[in-house]
């Protein structure tokens, strides 16, 4: 499918996704969302997704970093990539499941039945398509390593015809989408209160490190903000 210039759907200026057969939960449908300021954060805030195909009749499922960039997902890889390669032969493109995950929390109960996990999470069904249009490559790229570190793609060396040609491009739009989460303390039966356990739940935190400089920086080559600020 030809790609445009354009790299932001139309505005919508809903406030939720519409729930579909696919996006409703068979098991606690009350924990599910479909808040649209509420998915992109939980998007903005991960680095990788796993993204789900079905190839040969058999399923198949990969990380992979993307990005967001207003109501659609950028994929990137190379262009022998399987996934990336069914999306610009098939028609109308490739059919996929993209997930993304956070864990906020261990939650640990006195039984062993009720420990969980807090989490956050978003799934994506839709169809995958090529992404052609150069100019729409280019900012998808762009917002890929933007949204790893942002403010990195102007302070980086762009990627040149070569680099542009080897590497391909899938765009996934937001529209058939849920996020499901789970938050609180410990759900253990009453009878199970008095049990010498201890229960409760461990907060689980992401944090950087001191940027290691390489040691081939040219002389003179300084931490830039963007970096500092992590």
């Amino acid at each position: 499918m030809q790609g445009t210039a354009q790299t932001q759907t139309p505005s919508q200026p809903d406030t939720a996704y519409t729930p579909s057969d696919r996006t409703v939960p068979t098991r606690s449908p009350d924990r599910a969302s479909y808040d649209r300021d509420l998915v992109h954060a939980i998007l903005d805030e991960a680095y990788v997704c796993h993204l789900g195909f079905v190839r040969d009749g058999a399923p198949v499922v990969l990380p992979t970093l993307y990005a967001r960039v207003g109501e659609r997902l950028y994929v990137h890889g190379s262009t022998g990539s399987r996934p990336l390669r069914a999306a610009g032969q098939a028609d109308p493109g490739l059919p996929v499941c993209l997930t993304v995950t956070h864990v906020d929390g261990l939650v640990l109960a006195r039984s062993a039945f009720h420990h969980s996990i807090n989490y956050r999470s978003v799934v994506v069904h839709g169809v995958a398509h090529d992404v052609t249009d150069a100019e729409e490559k280019r900012q998808a790229l762009d917002a890929l390593v933007d949204h790893v570190v942002p403010g990195r793609s102007a302070d980086s060396r762009p990627a040149n015809k070569k680099e542009l040609a080897a590497t391909a491009v899938i765009r996934l739009d937001l529209d058939e989408v849920s996020a499901k989460l789970r938050t609180g303390g410990v759900n253990d039966e009453p009878e199970d209160l008095a049990l010498p356990h201890w229960a409760g739940v461990v907060p689980v935190r992401r944090a950087y490190g001191t940027p290691d400089a390489d040691p081939g920086l040219a002389p003179g080559t300084e931490l830039p903000g963007y970096l500092a600020a992590f």
